[in-house]
């Protein structure tokens, strides 16, 4: 399915609800839909946040014009939400909670995914939506050490993993409950998508975790690096995918993984900023921990968590589903990582020397 079928299959009559437009992700796919030429309605958690959309969407080179319109719903109230959904043709639930220091307890986390997921597909339904596209996470695949490191979109996370961090024991209940719910009541598609790390051009300074480790590597913050080896996917392709996944036949009732190729380390990602941005070579990783250190560490360094709890190992993730059932072709790890950089130097991140896009 090529870029111009989604264009055809877009009109003035089809409008897409997106929840999370604020996030990394939401603004890219606002961005994508309103040059497909879909109407986007845009859930946010309380009035102002539409500005942090209309920003992104600048720094896109998009012009909503009268296409976009947004709706205040929060994923921890039922308020709002059959107002969010009347009249929409499709939608994308993007949003749920990302800490960037880890919870005091696990239901902060927990009860909002769980409980946001179900409100959205729940409403869905009842507004006679066909089918509903979630955001899930690579988190709820592969976290579970298993024989050959081999995952695909038939394993799961047990929630019970020892060690295993609160967020992605969020994204396994979250998922698990709007299966059960759909599983349940019958009369709604759902289609999951479950992105590895998210890396690309960033639309906003606002934190992301993921394009945080880029800047913070290229601007010494991170002298040493944790033993750590995962997926990487472009936000560009994982937006793709959701699209494909919106609106293809056999997509109904699938999980998708989104990952670009072979799993890479932070050190092997510090080694293609070196390349790309010499002038800041000083300031990236000189180092990587083992994993007796990475372990050690994290007894007291929260951030480690969640590399000691992947154990040193190089998982394999398969993308042959979305390749094969929707046709998605997604960029090489570098590029991405690359582009990743060049967004940040565009939005301000200063390097050494100035050093600009030297790729």
């Amino acid at each position: 399915m090529s870029t111009e079928d989604l264009a055809v299959s877009a009109s003035e009559n089809v409008t897409v609800l997106v929840t999370g437009g604020t996030g990394f992700v939401g603004g890219h796919t606002v961005a994508r839909l309103l040059r497909e030429g879909y109407r986007a309605r845009v859930t946010v958690r309380k009035p102002g946040q539409e500005a942090d959309v209309l920003a992104a969407l600048r720094q896109a080179g998009v012009d909503p014009a009268d296409r976009l319109e947004f709706a205040v719903a929060d994923l921890s109230t039922d308020g709002g939400w059959a107002d969010a959904m009347a009249g929409i043709s499709h939608v994308l639930h993007l949003a749920s909670p990302f800490p960037f220091t880890p919870p005091e307890t696990e239901d902060e986390l927990i009860r909002p995914a769980r409980d946001g997921a179900l409100r959205v597909v729940s409403a869905a339904r009842n507004a006679g939506v066909p089918r509903v596209v979630m955001t899930s996470s690579y988190a709820a695949v592969g976290y579970t050490v298993k024989p050959g490191n081999n995952y695909s979109e038939a394993d799961w996370t047990d929630p019970d993993t020892e060690g295993l961090p609160a967020y992605h024991k969020s994204k396994v209940l979250a998922e698990r409950a709007a299966w059960d719910y759909v599983r349940h009541h019958g009369d709604i598609e759902l289609v999951v998508i479950n992105p590895t790390g998210i890396f690309g051009p960033p639309l906003s300074n606002r934190p992301s975790g993921s394009v945080g480790l880029v800047s913070g590597m290229l601007t010494g913050q991170m002298p040493v690096v944790p033993i750590m080896h995962f997926g990487v996917v472009d936000v560009r392709d994982v937006v793709d995918l959701h699209l494909r996944a919106m609106l293809h036949p056999k997509a109904a009732g699938e999980r998708f993984i989104a990952v670009s190729g072979p799993s890479i380390s932070l050190f092997g990602m510090a080694r293609i900023l070196r390349e790309h941005f010499p002038a800041a070579a000083g300031l990236l990783p000189s180092a990587e921990m083992t994993i007796d250190q990475v372990r050690e560490a994290a007894k007291t360094e929260p951030a480690l968590r969640d590399a000691a709890s992947l154990h040193g190992r190089i998982p394999v993730i398969s993308n042959k589903k979305a390749r094969s059932l929707l046709g998605w072709e997604p960029r090489d790890a570098g590029e991405t990582i690359v582009a990743t950089a060049e967004g940040q130097i565009r939005l301000g991140l200063t390097l050494p020397e100035n050093d600009s896009l030297q790729s």
